[in-house]
């Protein structure tokens, strides 16, 4: 069905081509999973898919691509709409229409498509995405997760015989997500759809995997059985380096595979307790007080009172819609706030100027870059300082902290999701607010960067700082936070140590705390410490 022969890609400027002599064959019916670092070439290699690379992009392609056998180079992108669908990481860039309806049927109308058909597309993806109750809102008032499953449905009703996503399940949590899978993996069993996906999180999705394609580096593609190609892969899910640390063979995809596997494991283990959190809770540093956030007859949170305190890291969880977005900005005092209190160090930031506000909470938006508005590096820096009263050179030596080495003449929009995500926090961090909230900060990230992200978040805790990080990602929640909050449709309903909250849960259970339960161990590095200390027990 899609075919790389010797492809080469190469933009100008670079110093590398970001693909090298890839040679590639991608049956009917497979679903592919595409996986690398941040920046590696993962979505150059999907572009040129449908021909957005290089017709749109730029730069050059050597060798030859074909969809059915219709190559790239001969047919541009649009004469391509109906083999291949594409959605891309932004699903609100891509909207072209106002309402959900309109945008599932927009697609159809442009290949000119009988209006029963249309009709009746437009009700099975409905149907088939759980977005039914969505159809007539208006696609700017949905949540980041329910923008995503509209965009993967605006692309299900043409019925391509190709599916390209870029991280479909970023945005979402993690029973959408298992949702939005599911309805893929029927598409390939069912249609016989071949479905390429490239995603960060690969936990959620090797299971389901045919055919794992993995990108190195320095533009070669390695491609071949899921099971036999991660084992020596630079990104691995927690199950499969669980496995790697107990050296089953094989390497299981799914947690069901690695239970099957872990008896002798969770033995060794028995005896033993998960360390502490390692945070320390200090003062309160922020407090809410029942506070209502609503948007016409709609109301987001319901009476949500809680308390922040310096030294302790909290992860907000929830359902896509549960309210966390409009929580996180209700206390930072830029939303909307019907009714209760907010007090930050003695100071409600929703009465107070922006310039005073961020001097007691700084919050980092879901799309970070949204922040971003200058030509260069160095010239946010330097607003940052002067917005924050701080002395010059503050958010430039917060940068070079958090992510060093960034080039200060760098425009922003060309800077990696890790480095965006530090320059938007030193710009955050140069009015030194004592409360820090994130907003799904590790959307893009891949593993190596939410381990350094890690490191950051429980930094800014040791500094006094509290940090609450709203988020769908169980496994960055179980190493980062100290705390969970769990919020569904507008209210609280769990609050406390992580352990506590998620080995309970069966949806924000990371991957570890589901192969061990009952026992309450969460990560692989927690695991990998016990037995190194239970092996030098046996030494001594």
């Amino acid at each position: 069905m899609i075919r790389f022969e010797n492809v080469t890609i190469a933009y100008a400027g670079a110093a590398r081509p970001a693909l090298r002599a890839v040679d590639l064959r991608i049956r009917e019916g497979e679903l592919c999973l595409v996986t690398g670092r941040t920046g590696i070439g993962k979505s150059t290699l999907l572009g040129a898919v449908n021909g957005l690379v290089p017709h749109f992009t730029g730069g050059h392609l050597a060798g030859r691509v074909t969809v059915a056998g219709v190559s790239t180079a001969d047919a541009p992108p649009q004469e391509l709409a109906h083999l291949v669908g594409v959605v891309g990481q932004d699903p609100l860039a891509g909207f072209v229409t106002d309402t959900v309806e309109e945008e599932l049927a927009y697609g159809m109308e442009q290949l000119g498509l009988a209006p029963e058909v249309m009709r009746k597309r437009v009700e099975e993806t409905l149907d088939l995405l759980g977005i039914a109750p969505l159809r007539d809102r208006a696609l700017r008032t949905l949540s980041g997760g329910q923008q995503q499953r509209v965009a993967i449905g605006s692309v299900l009703t043409r019925q391509p015989r190709v599916l390209v996503l870029d991280e479909p399940t970023s945005a979402l949590d993690p029973a959408a997500a298992e949702d939005v899978l599911a309805a893929i993996t029927r598409l390939v069993h069912d249609l016989g759809t071949t479905v390429l996906v490239a995603e960060h999180r690969m936990e959620r999705v090797l299971q389901y995997a045919d055919r794992l394609v993995h990108l190195p580096g320095e533009g070669r593609v390695l491609a071949g059985e899921p099971a036999a190609l991660v084992r020596e892969t630079d990104v691995a899910p927690p199950v499969v380096r669980l496995g790697r640390l107990a050296g089953w063979n094989p390497l299981p995809l799914s947690v069901r595979d690695a239970r099957r596997a872990a008896g002798p494991l969770r033995e060794r283990l028995a005896d033993r307790v998960p360390p502490p959190v390692p945070g320390t809770a200090g003062e309160t540093v922020l407090s809410a007080r029942d506070v209502v956030v609503g948007y016409g007859s709609v109301t987001a949170v319901r009476g949500v009172s809680l308390e922040l305190a310096a030294g302790q890291v909290t992860a907000l969880m929830g359902r896509n819609g549960s309210g966390k977005s409009s929580l996180l900005w209700a206390l930072q005092g830029s939303g909307p706030r019907r009714s209760g209190s907010v007090d930050a160090d003695g100071t409600d930031p929703g009465r107070v100027s922006s310039r005073r506000a961020r001097t007691l909470v700084g919050l980092v938006p879901q799309s970070a870059a949204d922040l971003l508005y200058l030509e260069s590096v160095d010239a946010e820096c330097a607003q940052a300082d002067r917005e924050s009263g701080a002395a010059p050179g503050t958010a430039r030596s917060l940068l070079d902290d958090l992510a060093p080495g960034i080039p200060g003449g760098r425009h922003p929009r060309d800077l990696s999701e890790g480095q965006r995500l530090a320059l938007v926090l030193a710009v955050q961090l140069a009015a030194a607010p004592r409360t820090v909230l994130l907003d799904e900060p590790t959307r893009g990230l891949d593993y190596p960067a939410k381990e350094r992200f890690t490191a950051l978040v429980r930094r800014l805790a040791r500094e006094g700082r509290a940090v609450v990080v709203a988020t769908h990602d169980v496994e960055f929640a179980a190493r980062a936070a100290d705390r969970i909050l769990v919020m569904a449709d507008g209210e609280v309903v769990a609050d406390g140590p992580t352990a506590d909250v998620v080995v309970s849960s069966p949806a924000f259970a990371p991957q570890v705390a589901k192969v061990l339960a009952p026992q309450r161990w969460l990560t692989v590095e927690q695991v990998a410490d016990e037995l190194a200390a239970v092996a030098g027990e046996v030494r001594a």
